[in-house]
């Protein structure tokens, strides 16, 4: 089963991607700030991170950074699940390292896509319950879905 990491500081939002995740059959593992998922990504090696941009500690843009400078955890997938929606700021989230972007409130068939297009591109084979398993895969920055659901 496809492990994946959500770093998000407020409970609801990480109760409700772990509801729509789990409904796929991914492992789902949390973090409450940018330092948690930093260890919790060094010890469980996730094969995705859902990562909000403003959390305490370290941020979103902080917590990138640092796992594109390791060579071990480099091509770890990173969709930035944020509420930084304004014009220029998916551009600027996707220039910084994050491979995809949604906005919240979250639709979730904009999750369903963002990440069957990630974990495809790296080429994952599909599982029966349409979540996908493999290992970490990356080769550039692509565009992601936003969404406005909750």
């Amino acid at each position: 089963m496809i492990k994946v990491l959500i770093a998000e500081d407020n409970a609801v939002n990480r109760e409700l991607l772990r509801e729509l995740l789990e409904a796929r059959g991914y492992t789902v593992l949390e973090a409450c700030d940018g330092q948690e998922a930093l260890h919790m990504i060094e010890q469980a090696l996730p094969e995705l991170l859902l990562l909000d941009i403003g959390m305490p500690v370290l941020d979103g843009f902080a917590v990138v950074r640092r796992i594109r400078e390791n060579p071990r955890l480099a091509l770890l997938p990173v969709v930035a699940v944020t509420a930084y929606a304004m014009r220029g700021d998916r551009e600027k989230i996707l220039n910084s390292g994050f491979d995809g972007y949604l906005s919240k409130p979250l639709n979730p068939s904009a999750l369903t896509e963002e990440l069957d297009r990630l974990l495809a591109k790296s080429g994952q084979p599909k599982h029966s319950d349409q979540a996908r398993v493999g290992q970490h895969g990356r080769k550039g920055r692509a565009s992601g879905a936003s969404g406005s659901d909750t």
